[in-house]
């Protein structure tokens, strides 16, 4: 990740600030703020396919879902970071800040060619940090491909290529043709 052009430490109030309708969302990693970049139509039709299906699991439970717009807060070596998840679910009602979540139970990252390694090993090491996180899941889009990592076995990685997703966190299965639906 590369610092915005022109960027200058800030402090968290003032990300939140600047963020806070903005056109562009950055990332924040300890003062300095990294721009992101667009998602493509799978990239879209995959997070939206997922949100879609988990919305109808969620509704009553006390929990809330989130799709691309709502932050999670870490806290590691004394900074502050705030990344934006494709999909974050919390069940926990005391997490309920206005923009972002420190509790999430679940994390999805839809995979992209420009936030892969990412995902995969800088926020992947930060998610495993958060004690309520359950499970993270990186899904492929240009392939049928979905990983899960669960707290529950040590963060093995498990790959599925067909078949059903199933989210400890939920107690609910997505099968992959649900996931990948409309997906070219």
């Amino acid at each position: 990740m590369i610092p915005a052009v022109g960027s200058e430490r800030l402090s968290v109030d003032e990300y939140l600030a600047s963020e806070d309708g903005a056109e562009l969302r950055h990332e924040y990693i300890g003062g300095e703020v990294y721009a992101m970049t667009g998602a493509t139509a799978r990239h879209g039709l995959i997070t939206l396919n997922m949100a879609a299906a988990l919305r109808s699991h969620v509704r009553g439970s006390g929990c809330q879902l989130f799709a691309n717009d709502m932050k999670v807060r870490l806290r590691i070596g004394g900074d502050d970071i705030f990344y934006y998840p494709d999909i974050l679910l919390s069940c926990d009602p005391a997490d309920r800040a206005v923009y972002f979540r420190e509790s999430p139970c679940l994390i999805v990252e839809v995979l992209s060619e420009s936030t892969e390694r990412l995902d995969r090993r800088e926020k992947f090491f930060a998610y495993q940090r958060i004690p309520s996180l359950r499970e993270y899941v990186l899904v492929a889009q240009d392939r049928c491909e979905v990983q899960v990592h669960r707290r529950s076995s040590d963060w093995a990685a498990e790959i599925l290529t067909e078949g059903m997703l199933r989210l400890e966190c939920l107690d609910v299965g997505l099968s992959l043709d649900d996931i990948y639906e409309d997906v070219d």
